[in-house]
């Protein structure tokens, strides 16, 4: 029993880095697009120098480089067990916080079995208590729509798009884009 609760904190951990993760490409996605659309506004309006126009595409590549770490690779990395994300423990906060009934029984549980003195009743105790969380589903715990609420915000550089392809001006705004690559 205590096996299959390990197995499930497991599968909690990785449904957390996967919300992170669906959270870290729509913020991703919006700030990486309000940003290209700041940068092309300024050379829109400005028809800066060549320097300059280096200077916005350093900047652009660099901040999304930024975006790109922060939201996408790091839960990445925790999501796939290239870098140590939250341990056992904290998993067992986390889900103790969303389940009432859980509160510090399965903290209890990690530290009990973390005890290196092994006795038949440390066992048996350790054993009862897995049992009494075996019907509890960790996972009901992560609630992937809290992560979609950011997909709003994707509206954000959409509306400001559509307004400058209302206002007739979209070829002529998106020459300076063709200006910063070049």
């Amino acid at each position: 029993s205590y096996h299959k609760i390990l197995e499930k904190l497991n599968r909690f951990i990785k449904k957390y880095y996967t919300k992170q993760l669906i959270k870290g490409g729509l913020l991703f996605l919006t700030l990486g697009l309000l940003f290209w659309i700041g940068i092309l506004s300024l050379e829109y309006v400005l028809w800066l120098s060549q320097e300059w126009r280096l200077t916005l595409f350093a900047v652009f590549v660099f901040v999304e480089l930024f975006l790109l770490y922060k939201f996408i690779l790091v839960p990445l990395f925790y999501l796939l067990r290239i870098k140590n994300g939250i341990s056992n423990k904290e998993a067992s906060r986390l889900i103790g916080k969303h389940f009432p009934q859980v509160d510090d029984k399965l903290y209890n549980l990690l530290e009990l079995s973390e005890n290196r003195t092994e006795s038949e009743l440390q066992l048996a105790s350790i054993e009862q208590k897995a049992e009494g969380l075996s019907v509890i589903p960790f996972t009901e715990a992560i609630n992937f729509k809290e992560s979609f609420k950011y997909a709003k915000y994707i509206v954000v550089p959409l509306l400001l798009l559509g307004f400058i392809w209302l206002s007739g001006n979209i070829a002529s705004f998106f020459n300076s884009h063709k200006r910063i690559v070049n």
